[in-house]
Formats: structure tokens, sequence, C-alpha cells
């Protein structure tokens, strides 16, 4: 491997000047197979591949991460997929591979922002992960390795440019990490925690029945949300990230953000929706993005015209009886804060959407209001004592 590379450009096209190297010497960890990457090509690549190694490490289960501007727009493990939910992600024309299934949850958490994403796999990328790649949209892939057929079917993306990035699953970085901001350089300790049973010892509410599946779905949180542009708040079922709310200001908004992603991921299983009937000439992004609108409380009447231009027959709307009857069926959701809560408008935010298990950093000075809260809705709250900001 090469001690330095180039990049396409920096942040920007305009920052035309950009390379990537090891700042104390030394050979890369990282080979360009295919593409030439850009500055954030490399700072999604880079963030997204310790979030699936350390899953794989944490749970021994294939993982897989969609990520979009440095943060995870899905993550998961591989837990097999049930016919409605591989309808709901497109993929119930394929056949998975564990790996494939860990990709398919990570991408179907929120398809529409997924959209363009950089891919990261925890295993060596096989052919049923490539062909689910390859028909996507997607700005690039780093895995461990791939196999010969995989890698082929890979190049052949975006006229053979697709970047394609090999990770040596044995690096370590440094104790130690800087950046330069403004010219001037920040260091500190590299972030290395890694949830263990210790992490889940302080349950605080009067709930304490902790599952296996439980456990690893807070685990998926919680590694998740150690890898999301803090403030953010993650929430997660079946071994998947379904909501994300990253970059906020206000932890209440965190939550919003992350519960109404949660919401619209259950509501695109309603049969009204896997039973929308499209035009054939609808492409799967255009699905996405139809039934983001068909999921909207309000709409334009322009916007109702180009919607219903994509069906052979126009689905009938759901109310907000339907839609608050159905999504009272999401139950046994894991939610991880990379902080505090610091009032309870949170934790009732979470309960309207199945939130039942939720760990969080605790030591607010309105611990007391908030586990009451959080036993009022009859969940397990555990106090981590660990904050996970991530910049």
């Amino acid at each position: 491997m090469p001690s330095e590379s180039t990049m396409r450009y920096g942040c920007n096209p305009n920052q035309s000047t950009a390379r990537f190297y090891m700042r104390q010497g030394g050979q890369l960890p990282l080979e360009i197979l295919n593409g030439a990457p850009s500055y954030i090509n490399l700072m999604d690549a880079l963030n997204a591949w310790p979030l699936v190694r350390e899953l794989n490490r944490t749970l021994s289960l294939p993982a897989a991460a969609s990520f979009k501007h440095v943060s995870p727009a899905g993550a998961a493990v591989s837990v097999p997929l049930s016919e409605e939910l591989a309808a709901s992600y497109f993929v119930d024309d394929l056949e998975l591979s564990p790996l494939a299934t860990a990709y398919a949850r990570a991408r179907g958490a929120d398809r529409l922002a997924s959209f363009g994403d950089w891919v990261a796999l925890s295993d060596v990328v096989d052919v049923p992960t490539a062909r689910i790649i390859k028909r996507e949209v997607s700005d690039g892939v780093i895995a461990p390795g791939y196999e010969p057929e995989a890698l082929a079917l890979l190049k052949g993306k975006k006229g053979g440019s697709y970047p394609i990035f090999k990770i040596d699953p044995d690096y370590e970085p440094a104790a130690l990490e800087s950046r330069e901001v403004y010219g001037i350089t920040l260091e500190q300790t590299r972030n290395d925690f890694m949830p263990n049973s210790d992490f889940f010892s302080h349950v605080v509410s009067k709930r304490s029945d902790l599952s296996a599946e439980a456990k690893r779905d807070l685990t998926v949180a919680t590694i998740a949300v150690k890898y999301t542009q803090s403030n953010s708040v993650t929430l997660a079922l079946d071994g998947q990230v379904i909501g994300s709310g990253a970059g906020q200001q206000s932890r209440v908004h965190c939550v919003r953000l992350a519960c109404s992603k949660a919401d619209n991921w259950y509501l695109r299983q309603h049969p009204r929706v896997r039973d929308m009937q499209f035009q054939q000439r609808v492409r799967r992004a255009e699905r996405v993005n139809a039934i983001d609108i068909y999921l909207q409380e309000e709409a334009t009447p322009a916007e109702l015209t180009a919607w219903e231009a994509n069906f052979t027959q126009v689905p009938e709307r759901l109310s907000a009886e339907e839609q608050r009857s159905w999504l009272d069926g999401l139950q046994g959701v894991a939610l991880s804060s990379d902080a505090f809560f610091p009032f309870r408008d949170n934790i009732d935010r979470a309960s309207r959407s199945g939130v039942e298990y939720v760990v969080q950093a605790g030591g607010s000075v309105r611990d007391d209001a908030v586990i009451e809260a959080a036993d009022e809705y009859g969940m397990l709250m555990i106090n981590s004592g660990v904050r996970l900001f991530h910049h």
C-alpha cells in the first residue's frame, strides 16, 4: 500500500489541492481499488468503517452502514428480514447473504437519506451484496476485501469510476489523534470506548428486564450514535437503526427528528404502501420520493399532481387516524443518546414511537424527572455515565 494518495478535490471542488497520508509516516492501511475519492468520501469511509468493525466485533454478526455527510443514515447487523420488510426495502426479488441482509437493513433505514450513500461493510464483499450496491445510487464502498466477481460488478458502476476502498481489517490507529482547524492543531486521545456488559448495568428505572434482543439493539444504537455528528440520538429495532437525529443543537430536536424518521420507516411497511402500483418507468429512487410525499401531512397541489403520475392507480392517502393506529404497533424500540436528557419532553416524544429501552449518560440536574417519565411509560432506562459526542 502507498504512503500517501491524492484526492479528487477537498471538501468542495474549489479546494483543488488535496491528499491523504500518514502523519507519522509508513504505509496507508487503505488501498484504492477503483475510482478517485474526494475529501468527503474519505471522511465518510473512515467514520463508517470503525462503526461496522465495532458492531461486528461486539455482536459477532456481519455489519453494514449507509453513510451520508459524516453520519450514518442507517447501520445494521445481519438479522433475517421478514417478507414484508424485504418488500419495503425493495430486495424481495434477490437472494440475500448475511452481509447483503445487513446492508439491505442499513440502506432501508432511511432510503431517502441513503440516496448517494457511502457503503461500509464489515466482511469480504460477496456477490449478493455487490448486486444490491450495483443497482442503487451510491458514491463508494469500503470493506476489508472483495470476491473477484463482486469487485467486477462494483467496478462497472458510474461508468467505471465508482470508488472502491480496501481497508486493512487489522489496522489500529494511534492512541492520539489530531486535526487542524483554522491553522490550529487540536489533539486528543482517540475515543476507543466500546459498550460492554458494564455499560448496561446501571438500570435506574423500575423496569429491569433487558432481553438479549433489547441489549443487541441498544448496542447497535449506541455504536451508531458514537459515529453520528452531535448532538445526536439514535433509535434501533431488530438489529438495525430505524431513526437518527444528527447534528441538532437541542436534545429534544434530536429526539423529534430520530422519532419522525422511525415513524416514517414503520409507515413504509403499511399494507397500503407495500401494495402501491407504480408505473413501470418509475425507478426505485423515484418510488422512495413518491412514498415520502404520500406520508407527508401536507402536500401542495403541484406536488400531488406530479405524485399521482407515478402510479397506475392512485393510492388512497392514509388519514392521521390511520397513521396513528398503525404506529401504535411499533414497539420494543431501543434508544441511545450521546449525552444526558435535560428534560422529560425527550421521553414523552420517544414514547409515541414505540421506545421501550433507553440508554443515556445521565447526570442532569433533572435526572429524577426524566426517570419518573420513563417509569410512567414502562420504559427500561440505563444511565451509563458515558458521553459520546462526535465532531
